[in-house]
């Protein structure tokens, strides 16, 4: 064999080598667990044969309690490039099977690669976390590993997308990462986030709590508003992530990619112009008006199972990608709270970084009252909204369906938040309250003298009520004034939608020159 056959051969083992991260036995206790590989996770993800590796053959350089013995090509982390749908994507995927995926500080730079890669491309990137944390036998370098990552991410905020895949544990300082990211992805029953473990609260608090109540899927989903994403499996996750990236654009100077659409852009929805109750306080679906005005009913909704009274996704109108905000009257009522107001403004902003257009969808009776809301800043969160819809300058276009009152209609998109197009239903009901809380702040004074008279103050605040709704309670006092640009059919919605998103295709608008606002924290 000559000597470039041999080198050759070296070559092809120690890819081999690599590919097997920590070995056989490490591998078979990973498939065990019912997880897949840092690489058979990519392989899921991207294209088949996209992938292009980078530092397959990277070691650490760390000699302290014995590392040197414990040393792995590529150090516990694939990374590099490849394509979904034929778009280029950056990758990296911790593997648990070398050190428990713990992060050293040659894996950080790797990652660190990658990042700077995706950034000078102008692509995606997609972080795969299954790890244990820092490499403790690193000490401060495994740290400034992780503040190297951090840096970057905040950097690329923004510029890229960025969407993280918790498929094991993720805690301490890891989970800084994700949270800078736009979108994070968690395994149910086999991923957990928190920034300190069960054993620690026990000593700290005494609190006696398993991994899974403290920082499980089923909590960050529900409770906290973490975790955007929730997957039962490791392939619907994958699945997942790549119906995500078809809603979204590369980069900030692109827009998102457009799907030939065989659905009438005219297509009329009879079914809206029932689908709002007679009485004024009874639910009715959300979900229904959006599947009814979207392109093929297809809606990819984001924190699905968090503050569901406001709802937050992507669709598409005519092909053309849009984020969807909508209140859900059949979910508190569709009142705003602190958890919807957060929700909400996280995805305004998202979209507006990305030049997706805003398409509101409006039924909200206000603000949630109570020592609870105003105690947890219900204030800085429902201003948080009102600052990602006013500094927004992507096409926004909002329709109001029912109810739209006080502070909370400012906050959904209003016209005076440079909403580009406003329509309205004939069912609209625009004012600063309901007619009930407005008379009897009106008519207080009078209605306690007619009672005091012995006359009937129920019946004449009853025909106050019928008064203040006659005029108040009706889109055309707002479209008197051009708050409305129009009231429009509820059949016709998704048409007057398409429309109105063509003409705002050429919009330009820029905010003043300044180094950042200072968004309510």
């Amino acid at each position: 064999m000559s000597k470039q056959s041999e080198k050759i051969k070296q070559l092809i083992e120690k890819r081999e080598e690599a590919r097997m991260g920590g070995g056989e036995k490490a591998i078979e206790k990973q498939h065990a667990r019912g997880k897949y590989t840092a690489r058979e996770r990519i392989e899921m993800l991207l294209d088949e044969g996209s992938f292009e590796e980078y530092d397959m053959f990277k070691l650490h350089r760390c000699t302290n309690f014995g590392m040197e013995k414990k040393q792995y090509l590529g150090d516990g982390v694939v990374a590099g490039s490849g394509t979904v749908d034929g778009r280029l994507v950056f990758v990296f995927a911790q593997d648990f099977t070398v050190n428990g995926g713990s992060l050293s500080e040659t894996m950080a730079q790797k990652i660190c690669k990658v990042m700077d890669m995706a950034m000078k491309m102008g692509a995606p990137v997609i972080g795969i976390n299954d790890s244990g944390g820092a490499r403790i036998q690193e000490g401060i370098c495994a740290l400034a590993g992780f503040g190297e990552i951090f840096e970057r991410n905040i950097l690329a905020s923004g510029v890229i997308p960025q969407i993280s895949g918790i498929f094991g544990p993720c805690a301490g300082g890891a989970v800084y990462s994700p949270a800078l990211t736009d979108f994070t992805l968690m395994m149910e029953n086999t991923s957990y986030m928190f920034l300190t473990g069960p054993k620690v609260v026990k000593t700290v608090t005494g609190e006696d709590i398993d991994q899974e109540h403290l920082g499980g899927a089923s909590v960050h989903s529900t409770k906290s508003g973490v975790t955007h994403f929730t997957a039962s499996t490791e392939e619907e996750a994958m699945q997942m992530i790549r119906t995500l990236l078809s809603y979204i654009p590369s980069n900030n100077m692109e827009t998102a990619p457009r799907k030939k659409c065989d659905d009438p852009i005219d297509r009329l929805e009879d079914s809206l112009n029932e689908i709002i109750p007679e009485n004024p306080n009874e639910a009715y679906n959300m979900y229904k008006v959006i599947g009814a005005i979207v392109d093929d009913g297809e809606f990819f909704e984001v924190q699905p199972k968090f503050a569901k009274n406001i709802i937050v996704g992507f669709a598409r109108f005519n092909g053309q990608s849009v984020g969807i905000v909508a209140n859900q009257p059949s979910c508190y009522a569709g009142v705003l709270d602190v958890n919807a107001s957060r929700k909400g403004a996280r995805f305004v902003r998202f979209c507006d970084a990305f030049n997706i257009p805003i398409v509101s969808l409006v039924d909200v009776p206000g603000f949630l009252p109570g020592t609870g809301q105003e105690y947890n800043a219900v204030i800085l969160h429902g201003a948080k909204l009102l600052y990602a819809y006013g500094e927004a300058t992507v096409p926004k276009i909002t329709v109001t369906l029912r109810k739209s009152y006080g502070g909370s209609h400012i906050v959904m998109g209003c016209k005076q938040l440079r909403a580009d197009l406003n329509y309205a239903w004939p069912s609209a009901e625009i004012a600063v309250m309901g007619a009930s809380g407005a008379v009897a702040v009106l008519c207080a004074k009078e209605a306690k003298e007619k009672k005091e008279a012995g006359e009937d103050a129920k019946a004449f605040l009853a025909e106050k009520e019928e008064e203040y709704t006659e005029m108040f309670a009706n889109p055309y006092q707002a479209a008197k004034y051009g708050y409305i640009d129009d009231v429009i059919e509820p059949r016709n919605t998704r048409f007057r939608i398409c429309r109105a998103l063509a003409q705002l295709s050429t919009k330009r608008e820029s905010l003043p020159a300044k180094k950042h606002g200072n968004i309510p924290m």
